[in-house]
């Protein structure tokens, strides 16, 4: 049975809660779709985050980005979204998530979102 594009972001025990240090994933394959003209957005999504507890399974990660391929999409909504949601997955004490996207038209943007645990 092949794999399908899930939303659903599965986590795993932190094997080091007790210690500081930095997790960073990064794909160049991110797709979504603009949802005023229907054109895919191509981007390099890089996601920076302190884990606390838990931390986010790859393989859930990667199922989750995929999900978003034929989804209408702006760039700034949808690097919050991940941010949001990698938050609620795994309450890191921080998180960074940048939105690097193609040029299309001219344009070229990157997003950038951040999360601070209070």
């Amino acid at each position: 049975m092949p794999t399908q594009p899930s939303k659903t972001l599965e986590t795993v025990p932190n094997p080091k809660p007790e210690r500081d240090y930095e997790i960073e994933i990064s794909t160049p394959e991110f797709t979504c779709v603009c949802p005023v003209t229907g054109q895919p957005d191509f981007a390099t999504i890089t996601i920076r985050y302190v884990p606390d507890q838990r931390i986010v399974e790859l393989k859930s990660l990667k199922l989750y980005l995929w999900s978003y391929r034929n989804e209408g999409a702006f760039h700034e909504k949808v690097t919050n979204q991940i941010l949001d949601d990698l938050v609620a997955a795994v309450a890191p004490r921080r998180a960074t998530v940048i939105g690097d996207f193609n040029v299309r038209g001219g344009l070229h943007t990157v997003v950038t979102a951040e999360y601070t645990r209070d």
